[in-house]
């Protein structure tokens, strides 16, 4: 008797162990997950303003402003399975000014172990040219888009930094001797133009879970002396002021150096 008592326990529990792994990764059930971007500086947190830098030429500099777009974020998982997360919820702006900016959440993804993390630092194609209408939440010229758009170009800056060197020439109405890369271009609506859409992977060390009632936080470092070092060293006497021309596609094969994946929480 004593026997089937326990046969039958050690059946419940494996039927218990089996429902639980279902459950586990049953895709029908779902979770979420948070990024976090940390601006830093060669290796140190990015101070605005205050803390002086100095680039791979050797030229001495302040950052004053440094915001940038992260959209079209796709997960991988370990059998190579793709969650798109829809895109009307994948536009975020990222603020080194505006801490809460530097921090969101992603819902609805399948439960599962996932490998990878990928995004686009800008804005597509298809966003870049649909009706103003369309074009809301960080997407949004007159909200939180404000300073992130051409309105002579008709397009999104995918990245701002800007700042003070006494490399930079005088600028007699201001005073002051200031750099300015604003990069963006999507390609070209009727004409093929300049595109600086980068797609930038994140692979983690170990599988990372999103399951019901947990949500993984992961921390990604962001190092904002990539914009000037890298494939080609920026000079800011030479280009002080880089905007939408060709050269932007340098500053822009330089910065998608700047992501790493540091750890989950």
């Amino acid at each position: 008797m004593k026997k089937i008592v326990f046969q039958i326990l050690v059946l419940s529990g494996i039927m218990i162990s089996i429902s639980s792994c279902t459950k586990e990764l049953d895709e029908n059930i779902l979770g979420s997950l948070e990024l976090e971007f940390e601006n830093l500086y060669d290796g140190q947190r990015l101070v605005l303003n205050s803390q002086t830098y100095k680039n791979a030429m050797g030229e001495e500099h302040t950052v004053s402003q440094f915001d940038y777009f992260i959209s079209n974020i796709k997960l991988t998982k370990e059998n190579g399975e793709v969650f798109i997360v829809p895109q009307k919820e994948s536009y975020f702006i990222v603020k080194h000014n505006d801490p809460a900016s530097q921090k969101f959440t992603i819902s609805g993804i399948p439960q599962g172990k996932y490998t990878n993390i990928k995004y686009l630092i800008g804005v597509d194609s298809m966003r870049n040219t649909m009706d103003v209408s369309e074009r809301t939440g960080a997407l949004d010229v007159g909200g939180a888009a404000q300073g992130m758009y051409w309105s002579w170009n008709s397009g999104y800056i995918f990245l701002k930094m800007e700042g003070t060197s006494p490399a930079a020439p005088l600028n007699q109405t201001t005073g002051q001797r200031g750099f300015r890369f604003h990069i963006g271009g999507f390609g070209g609506l009727n004409s093929k133009t300049i595109n600086n859409i980068k797609e930038i992977t994140l692979t983690a060390e170990d599988p990372f879970t999103v399951k019901e009632n947990k949500t993984p936080h992961a921390h990604i470092f962001v190092d904002a002396s990539k914009v000037m070092n890298g494939k080609t060293n920026v000079s800011i006497a030479t280009n002080h002021t880089t905007m939408f021309n060709p050269f932007s596609v340098n500053v822009a094969d330089n910065y998608t150096a700047m992501f790493k994946l540091d750890h989950f929480h």
